[in-house]
C-alpha cells in the first residue's frame, strides 16, 4: 500500500512540474544558431592595369566614378555573400577583367588562405548580379580588354545568437 501511494505521489509530482515547464517555454523560434556579421571596407583608388605597346591608353570606368562603383559593390556584397561557410578577415586584392564591351568576364582574387576559394566563387557571383557595365579601356581609340585590381579590407565575426 505503501509503494502505491509512493508511486501516485510521484506520479502526480512530475505532471505538476512538467505543466510549470511548459508554461516557463519560450514560444519564439530561432532559426539560426549562429550569424556571420561582415565589415566590408573597399579602397579608393582602382588601379587600371595598363595595356602593352599602347601610346593613348585610357583606362575603363564606371558611370558615377569609384565611389558609384564601391557602394553598388558593397551593395551586393551584403545581399549576395554566403558567409555562413567561412569566416575570413585581411586584406584582399581582387582582378577584375573587363572586355571590350565594358562586361565583367572574371574576377580572381588574392592571397589565397584557408576557405578563401568559397568567398571567392561567392565573390564571381556578387560581380556577375551587377548588371550595370562599365566603359571599356582604350587603346589608340579602339575598345580592348582590360583588368581593374580593387583591394579591400574584409572581416567577418561569428556570432551566436
Amino acid at each position: 500500500m505503501k509503494a502505491i501511494a509512493l508511486f501516485i505521489g510521484l506520479f502526480v509530482a512530475n505532471f505538476t512540474f512538467a505543466q510549470t515547464d511548459l508554461e516557463d517555454r519560450d514560444e519564439s523560434f530561432i532559426v539560426e544558431n549562429n550569424k556571420n556579421l561582415l565589415k566590408i571596407d573597399i579602397k579608393e583608388p582602382f588601379l587600371q592595369i595598363a595595356a602593352k605597346n599602347c601610346n593613348d591608353f585610357k583606362a575603363a570606368s564606371y558611370e558615377g566614378g569609384a565611389a558609384a562603383y564601391k557602394e553598388v559593390l558593397k551593395k551586393y556584397m551584403y545581399t549576395y555573400l554566403n558567409s555562413d561557410f567561412y569566416t575570413l578577415s585581411g586584406d584582399f586584392t581582387f582582378t577584375l577583367t573587363i572586355d571590350a564591351t565594358g562586361k565583367v568576364t572574371d574576377i580572381s582574387g588574392d592571397p589565397k588562405v584557408l576557405h578563401s576559394e568559397v568567398f571567392f566563387d561567392d565573390m564571381q557571383y556578387v560581380v556577375r548580379r551587377i548588371k550595370k557595365n562599365w566603359s571599356p579601356a582604350t587603346c589608340n581609340g579602339q575598345p580592348i580588354k582590360s583588368e581593374m585590381k580593387l583591394r579591400m579590407s574584409f572581416s567577418s565575426m561569428s556570432a551566436d545568437m
